[in-house]
């Protein structure tokens, strides 16, 4: 018997499998479109870091070393890892509450999650999250996004601004009054060029064209226009020259605090991290497949995902995940194998050992020029207007899940979507499974039942003294009210046996066993005996497992609604016979 816990099933990194066939000349692929991605990596991994309320450093490293152990252990040909915007506004939440020790403590614990995920091959399940809940805090995300930019894209000079949504943009039109136009027009210039700069070249990123005019133009301005008032990375953080050395997290617990609790208190965070990690590495992962003709395993990914946010934060790193935008460059830039990550992970270390000066002298409003893209491209508007074709209530659904995430918290908005997409999943299953009664005869016809034995399609006689009922559909707790309202029947004057029809019945939860339980019970102190039929393979033994089949009696529970009838006809006629 194959182990639940085969380690080869959970853990295979695509990397140790293209190896063996690899060669010069898919080296050579890899290496170009690792070096590509690497250029869009850079400015993106500065904006998140910086954005997420830490700094240009830590979203750098977060790149190098998720990027590295992601693309080494993962589960995915060309799965590109680093920071996303996605955890900007969960990681801006916990640094808020918790400080940079909370945030590295919940990535770390994010990262334990991942892989219990993928232990238990949980891969498969994540994929199943509504994409109603997706396409809203998806949304939400970009607006929060959008918003937080609008300090640097203005040049405002807000440094404590508030964190919710409602207040943030309160205060901006507080400090309206306080626009530093030479920031608004070098944020306005990199939008234009990101804009602008794919339609001439769609090979060089827009965002690295961006920046490097504009650091230009800055710097022209301060050397010989005497223009001071631009802020740079470099005017707000010092970036060393290499990474970090490895550390622990300092714990500085409050009064009365203890590790238990900070983990308690941390422990939705690393969740909705551990989550949003999951389905957008995924994501990206489903989509990457379908370009190259490939496979992923989803579980290899998963514990990927959680090596590489466990050690990330020892090196001052912040949560990561494959990103979509990031892999697809590395696919349309021939990268085929994990090679491609590995070298966009050792092109950033290079940066971050020798260009660090010049990273300092990038413009915080060319950066918010660069994530107000990131965010629009991210919202996706189209998916959101086409919602509004969707039935209703996964309409309601994104709202709600959109609103949540926007006004209130990244987590409760993923809570409460989940949960209302499974009542609404819930509402319509029990609304679709249907229980009819027959009670003189069954038409096939009508019915669209499959050919009867004997390929007779005429109307089936349903013996005297006998009732049919047909459950189409799954027989779980949500259809419990009907069937309660037929169970109130038994005992009806004159009836002997009483037939459930099982053939479209696909499962039984517990719920569904102890209603038919109850079912047999009240129709044996009646006087009724019950009599199934149809019954598949995969409800026989859930029936047979809880006891079911053994108190039913096995020659009371038909193949084949013929044989259910027949065996209705015999009963009856040995009551009749008996009384």
């Amino acid at each position: 018997m194959k182990s639940f816990f085969s380690f080869r099933d959970v853990f295979s990194p695509k990397l140790i499998s293209t190896l063996r066939s690899y060669n010069k000349e898919k080296f050579l692929q890899d290496a170009l479109a690792g070096w590509i991605v690497a250029v869009i990596a850079i400015p993106l991994a500065i904006a998140f870091g910086i954005s997420s309320g830490v700094g240009p450093t830590e979203g750098l490293v977060t790149a190098i070393i998720a990027g590295f152990i992601i693309s080494a252990f993962g589960g995915s040909k060309v799965q590109i890892g680093g920071p996303t915007g996605a955890f900007i506004v969960i990681i801006y939440g916990i640094i808020q509450q918790h400080g940079i020790t909370g945030l590295l403590i919940a990535t770390i614990m994010a990262g334990i999650l991942l892989i219990l995920m993928g232990v238990f091959k949980l891969g498969n399940i994540i994929k199943f999250v509504p994409y109603p809940v997706v396409i809203g805090f998806t949304a939400g995300i970009a607006i929060t996004i959008f918003t937080t930019q609008m300090n640097d894209l203005f040049g405002l000079g807000i440094k404590d601004a508030p964190a919710d949504f409602i207040h943030k943009w309160a205060c901006y039109f507080e400090h309206w009054k306080d626009i530093n136009w030479w920031a608004f027009a070098i944020g306005i210039t990199s939008l234009l060029i990101i804009i602008f700069s794919t339609k001439i070249n769609k090979r060089i990123p827009g965002s690295l064209v961006a920046i490097i005019i504009t650091t230009v133009i800055v710097w022209l301005l301060r050397k010989y226009g005497g223009v001071t008032s631009i802020t740079t990375i470099g005017d707000l953080y010092t970036l060393p020259n290499g990474i970090p050395a490895p550390h622990l997290p300092e714990l500085n617990l409050a009064d009365g605090e203890t590790l238990f609790t900070l983990v308690q208190e941390l422990f939705p965070s690393a969740f909705t991290i551990a989550m949003l990690g999951a389905i957008e590495s995924l994501l990206s992962a489903m989509v990457a497949d379908g370009v190259i003709g490939d496979k992923h395993n989803s579980n290899t990914e998963l514990i990927a995902q959680g090596l590489a946010n466990i050690v990330a934060p020892f090196f001052g790193g912040i949560p990561a995940t494959g990103a979509i935008a990031r892999t697809m460059a590395n696919i349309n830039n021939g990268g085929r194998t994990p090679v491609a990550g590995i070298i966009h992970a050792a092109m950033l270390l290079l940066v971050l050992l020798f260009f660090g000066p010049l990273v300092g002298m990038i413009p915080m409003a060319c950066l918010a020029g660069v994530l107000i893209v990131v965010s629009y491209n991210m919202s996706g508007w189209r998916s959101f207007v086409w919602m509004t074709k969707a039935p209703k209530s996964d309409f309601i659904v994104m709202v709600v899940t959109f609103i949540l995430t926007v006004i209130f918290d990244l987590t409760i908005a993923i809570e409460v979507g989940m949960l209302l997409a499974v009542i609404l999943f819930l509402k319509r299953t029990n609304e679709a499974t249907v229980i009819r009664s027959f009670s003189d005869e069954i038409d096939p016809t009508h019915l669209n039942d499959i050919r009867l034995q004997g390929n007779d399609l005429e109307k089936l006689q349903i013996p005297p003294h006998t009732e049919v009922y047909e459950i189409d559909g799954p027989y779980f707790f949500g259809i419990a009210n009907k069937f309660d309202e037929i169970s109130q029947h038994i005992g009806d004057e004159g009836q002997k046996v009483r037939i459930l029809r099982m053939r479209k019945v696909s499962f039984m939860d517990s719920t569904g066993i102890h209603n038919l339980e109850q079912l047999y019970l009240r129709s044996q102190r009646c006087g009724m005996t019950l009599v199934l039929s149809g019954v598949n393979e995969h409800v026989f033994n859930t029936l047979e497992k809880a006891g079911l089949v053994q108190l039913i009696g096995k020659e009371n529970i038909q193949g084949h609604i013929n044989g259910a009838l027949a065996r209705a006809e015999e009963l009856v006629t040995k009551k009749i016979t008996q009384e």
